[in-house]
């Protein structure tokens, strides 16, 4: 099983980061309302940067590692220019 870090930027701008062994499936997720909590009133989403990682352990660090970083950090990370 392969995993992968994802970040999608929400209509309201705003940015929510996850991890999952499909991306496909979990935008659809995240777009119909059955996502993250969070971005349930906040659809639609736009995937804007993924990582692939070798295993869910390795992919929790690294979305703990970017949840910390502050706003302007993320945008620098996914190319997003203000």
């Amino acid at each position: 099983m392969s995993w992968s870090l994802y970040i999608i930027q929400c209509c309201d701008g705003t940015l929510y980061t996850g991890i999952t062994t499909d991306i496909t499936r979990r935008l659809k997720e995240h777009n119909s309302k059955k996502g993250a909590f969070y971005t349930q009133n906040k659809t639609p989403v736009a995937l804007v940067y993924q990582e692939p990682m070798e295993n869910q352990s390795r992919a929790r660090k690294r979305e703990a590692e970017i949840k910390k970083l502050t706003r302007k950090q993320k945008l620098e990370l996914v190319g997003i220019v203000l």
